[in-house]
Parts: structure tokens; C-alpha cells; sequence
């Protein structure tokens, strides 16, 4: 059954924006930002183009819910068990949905990172386009539980646009509408549309796919989001209208301030809508393509307090609609009742490696059955430069057939230490699943001179060579491992000797242990130059490593060696 919804049309006058009294230009914000009376954001630097085709948006300028952020800063987010309020609802941000946005803003980072895409502007157009898929209503692999579909585009209210795809996307073999939680056409969708959730597939009803095509759509024409002149121009190119600008804007600004995850279908259901439905189509007329079908039952309300409206009711007064029970059988997501792990190995790596084993957790029900399709996010927290080998802290994975999901490879940064990767069910407050991982520090267990001269000098000298030592570990090398020199009184005394040979700090005073020496990319470590006292003699410098490999290198001090003196010949007398 589809979702259909009735919005603000174009060219409709949206009484909540219009009651809004502009102020004056605040010096601390971006050049082309005003505030309202209630302190919100307004854009006023770029118009709409009146020469600008539907067809050419996004969404064929659409209609869009008009709901209002809360006028409070979002709330943090409810401790796990507790009871998901409206007004957190309104906050918060569907789980899936959430993850979507933030997968969308980090493909483009790599992708173009010159446009700035920030998530929270995915989250403001997906707030006023689907109310956040409508509340978070998707599967585990974030396809809508029910298509979402804006009003046929027939020119009565509306743009006119005939269909374009056959009906395959809207199931409206005369009109195109809008699709999906990211609101687009189909004939947009053709060129727009991207595979955001990796399964082989680019469909609007995903809110990945979506999300993804969504922050492409917005990058296009090398815009910089950070420049508000950009962000102007890239929002209008979505639905063009400066109502549908400011709102947007407003939401921006909102999520920008802080918001939380919720467990995905627990968003509340937009309520902004025109007020007399001209040109909206609630029912979807009969076509070749799909029959009709019944429109989805109203959302129970709740009273109002006493004495007026709440914020962010969009200041009707009216009770405020609450999430309409479901009429769908529960999700694969919704019959998770816990996480197991799934033979998990110790977790140990030495800094800069690949962790060996991988995490594994199963998705469970409360007798224990397994439940495949459910998506788990893994993320690591603690003090660590630990990241997945997708170079992210975070990794969402759909469990198999078995029940099972497992997480990309950890890969151990230059931090030593434990820290901790967390497995949660996307979409639920669950109790989380949490894995001890330990980082050790890099180690050789074999130290060997790169020369074999031998070395020495005479008293009060210097060496003419320097010592340069390569790491191993298990016949590899050991790049980056700590080391220390010391010259030592003897093999069977490691103290540090008082005399013969020394090093220099920057001062130029004698020390005879360094500390804080790394070996480098290819394992090689080279001391710096030594020099010699007055002691005559042999002496002995100890080099060691984090993980026990030593090797100790002999040092000779002696007087220059002087050559024989010549003994005098005795000249032939000349004969008489």
C-alpha cells in the first residue's frame, strides 16, 4: 500500500512562514542569514528562478510538509528502555534513517569533498520532504515499509509532468510523481538515482540509495555547501520555492544544534499540511499500471495541555499527532530480542597491524531463534586510533541467513591500550554487546648490525662510523618499534658506565643512554656519531627493543699505533 500525504503546493501560501517577522541582519551570521521573531534562521540572499521547469528539480517542486522545528534545542537522547515521547520523536532521528544520512555525507567526503556536504542538510530536506521516511518506517536494509508517494503532478495545483517512467517507480502510468523518502521524480531518479546500500540496485523507496542520490543531486555543479549562496541555490534546485528555502534552513539549523538517534518507526508523523487540499490527490487514481489502493488510517492524537500550544506544534494548539499503531506484520527488526556473540576470538594486535580475528555477533529472539536481515552497527569508543579497515569508527552490517553479522577487520592504530567495540541492532533500544579489544606495542625479537667494520677510535676522538642496527619480528621487519642505547660497564652488568665512550645531547655534554629511538619504515635505526674520552680500552653499547630483541656491539678505544723508528744504515768507507 502506498503512503500518500498531502503538502504545502507550489505557489501555495504557507500561513506559519508568512506570520514569521523577519529581524535584522545578525553580523555573526553567513552573509544572505536573517533571523525571525523566534530567533530562527531565514536565508534572504537568493530567489527562486520563475523560469526554472519542474521537471529540472528534484522533486517537480512538489509539495512538501510544512512543520516547524521545536523552539527548543533538540533533546539528548532517551537512556535504552525508556518511552519514546512525541516531542522526542520530533528530536530525534530514526535510527536508519540516521545512519543513512551519515553514510551519504561520508561517501561524498571522499568523493567530492569540496562540496562540504553536511548530513544535518540530508536530515533537514528528508525532515520536509518524508518526515524522516515517515517516522522511521523502513526495514532493516532501509527500504520503506510502504512506498511513499507525493500527489500526482497533473497541473491541478501542481506542475504538470507526464509520466516519464512507465509507472515503474510511482506505479502512475499518466503522471510522474514524487518517490521516496528523498521525495524525487522519476524522471530525476533516472540520472540521480545511486546504490547507496551496496545491494546491486538503485531504488527511491531506500532511504540509503536515496540519501546518497540526494547529496549527489545537491554536489552537482561544483557548488561548496559552506558558502551560503551555494546552499541556497543547491536547496531551490531541489524544490524551488523560497518557502520550501527557509524551511529547510530552519531544520538545517535545528539538527546543527544537536539531535539523537531513535529506534526506527517511533518518529512522529508530520502534521503541516495545506489547508484545503487543492490539488492534492489522496487516493491514487486507477491506472494501467497499479489499482488503487486505500490510504493509510489517520494517526490517533493525544490532547492538548492546558494553555495553549506546545513548542514546535507548529502553533496550532491542536493535539499533536502521535506514530498510528502498525498495520504490517513486524519486521525481522522488531523480533530481535538480543545480541549473542558468535565465537569471537581475543582481540589482539600490535600497534599498526590488522587485528587477525574478527567481531561476530548474532541477532537472536527471546527463545533464541536467529534473525537474518537485521542490520548491526558496530562502533569503537574509548580512548584509541582504532578504526575498521574502511577507515571509519562506525560499520553497519546486515546478518546472514544464520543470524550473524561481522564487522569489517579492526585495524590497530599507534595507540597501546584496551578499548572497546560496541554491537548494537540498528533501529531498537537494545541492550548493546560490547568486545574488549588490546592494542600492544610494536616489537622485534632479532637486532643485527647492517656492517661488520670494526669500531674504534683513539682517546679524546671520535668514531668514524656510525652504529646502524635492523629490526625483524618474525623475520619481518619491525618498522616503527622503540628503542634504547646505553653504554654499559659490562656484558654481565647492564648499568651505565661513567667513562670511555658517549654520545651528545644538543648541548654537546656527554650522555651515554638514549632513549625514545624508533626504528624506521624499513627497520633500520642509526644512532648518532660517538665519541671517546681519555680511557683507553674496550667497552660495550647495548641496544634494546620493546618486545626483547638486544644486541650488544663491542667498542674499542686506543692509542694510535706509531710506527717503528727507522734504524740509520752505516755508509762504505772508500777503499784506500
Amino acid at each position: 500500500m502506498a503512503a500518500e500525504f498531502g503538502r504545502l503546493r507550489k505557489g501555495a501560501v504557507n500561513t506559519t512562514v508568512a506570520a514569521v517577522v523577519v529581524a535584522a541582519l545578525a553580523a555573526s551570521q553567513a552573509p544572505g542569514v536573517t533571523t525571525d521573531g523566534a530567533g530562527r534562521k531565514v536565508t534572504t540572499g537568493t530567489q527562486p528562478s520563475p523560469d526554472t521547469p519542474a521537471a529540472d528539480s528534484a522533486t517537480g517542486n512538489s509539495p512538501y510538509y510544512t512543520d516547524l522545528p521545536p523552539l527548543n534545542s533538540p533533546n539528548p537522547a532517551p537512556s535504552a528502555g525508556t518511552t519514546v515521547t512525541p516531542a522526542a520523536g520530533e528530536a530525534g532521528i530514526p535510527a536508519t534513517v540516521l545512519d543513512a544520512y551519515k553514510k551519504a555525507e561520508a561517501a561524498l567526503r571522499e568523493s567530492k569533498p569540496h562540496c562540504n556536504l553536511p548530513w544535518q542538510l540530508l536530515a533537514a530536506i528528508g525532515k520536509v520532504e518524508s518526515g524522516q521516511a515517515r517516522g522511521g518506517r523502513v526495514d532493516a536494509n532501509g527500504t520503506t515499509l510502504s512506498k511513499i508517494l507525493g500527489p500526482q503532478l497533473n497541473g491541478a495545483g501542481f506542475a504538470n509532468i507526464s509520466d516519464t517512467d512507465d509507472g515503474a517507480y510511482d506505479g502512475d502510468a499518466r503522471y510522474d510523481r514524487a518517490v521516496g523518502p528523498m521525495q524525487f521524480i522519476p524522471s530525476t531518479w533516472k540520472w540521480a538515482g545511486r546504490d547507496g546500500n551496496g545491494d546491486g540496485r538503485k531504488d527511491p523507496n531506500n532511504v540509503y540509495d536515496a540519501a546518497l542520490a540526494a547529496g549527489h543531486y545537491l554536489c552537482r555543479f561544483d557548488w561548496n555547501l559552506a558558502e551560503q549562496a551555494d546552499l541556497d541555490r543547491a536547496i531551490l534546485s531541489y524544490n524551488n520555492s523560497r518557502d520550501y528555502l527557509n524551511l529547510v534552513m530552519r531544520w538545517l539549523d535545528y539538527y546543527r544544534k544537536g539531535t539523537h538517534e531513535i529506534p526506527d518507526g517511533t518518529g512522529t508523523l508530520p502534521s503541516g499540511r495545506s489547508d484545503d487540499g487543492a490539488g492534492a490527490n489522496p487516493t491514487p487514481s486507477p491506472t494501467p499500471s497499479t489499482p488503487s489502493s486505500p490510504s493509510p488510517p489517520s494517526a490517533p492524537t493525544t490532547p492538548s495541555k492546558p494553555g495553549g500550544s506546545e513548542p514546535g506544534d507548529g502553533g496550532s494548539g491542536g493535539p499533536k499527532p502521535t506514530p498510528p499503531p502498525s498495520t504490517t506484520p513486524p519486521t525481522p527488526t522488531d523480533t530481535v530480542d538480543h545480541l549473542e556473540d558468535a565465537g569471537t576470538a581475543k582481540l589482539t594486535a600490535t600497534a599498526g597491524d590488522t587485528f587477525a580475528e574478527k567481531i561476530s555477533a548474532r541477532a537472536e529472539t527471546d527463545s533464541g531463534k536467529a534473525v537474518a536481515r537485521v542490520r548491526v552497527r558496530f562502533t569503537i569508543t574509548g580512548d584509541t586510533d582504532a578504526v575498521f579497515s574502511t577507515g571509519e569508527k562506525v560499520a553497519a552490517v546486515l546478518t546472514d541467513g544464520s543470524g550473524k553479522a561481522v564487522a569489517p577487520a579492526l585495524r590497530a592504530g599507534e595507540d597501546t591500550g584496551e578499548f572497546t567495540v560496541r554491537a548494537t541492532v540498528v533501529g531498537r533500544a537494545l541492550p548493546g554487546l560490547d568486545y574488549t579489544a588490546t592494542v600492544t606495542e610494536r616489537a622485534a625479537d632479532t637486532l643485527a648490525r647492517t656492517g661488520d667494520t670494526a669500531l674504534t677510535c683513539v682517546p679524546g676522538g671520535e668514531f668514524a662510523e656510525r652504529v646502524e642496527v635492523k629490526a625483524t619480528y618474525k623475520g619481518a621487519v619491525a618498522d616503527k618499534v622503540a628503542a634504547t642505547a646505553t653504554l654499559i660497564k659490562a656484558a654481565d652488568d647492564p648499568d651505565e658506565n661513567d667513562k670511555g665512550p658517549y654520545f651528545k645531547d644538543a648541548d654537546g655534554k656527554p650522555v651515554r643512554t638514549l632513549t625514545g629511538l624508533k626504528t624506521d619504515a624499513d627497520g633500520l635505526l642509526e644512532l648518532p656519531k660517538l665519541y671517546a674520552d681519555d680511557t683507553t680500552g674496550t667497552f660495550l653499547l647495548r641496544i634494546a627493543t620493546a618486545g626483547g630483541a638486544t644486541l650488544t656491539v663491542e667498542l674499542k678505544v686506543a692509542a694510535a699505533e706509531t710506527p717503528p723508528a727507522e734504524e740509520p744504515t752505516e755508509s762504505a768507507s772508500p777503499s784506500a
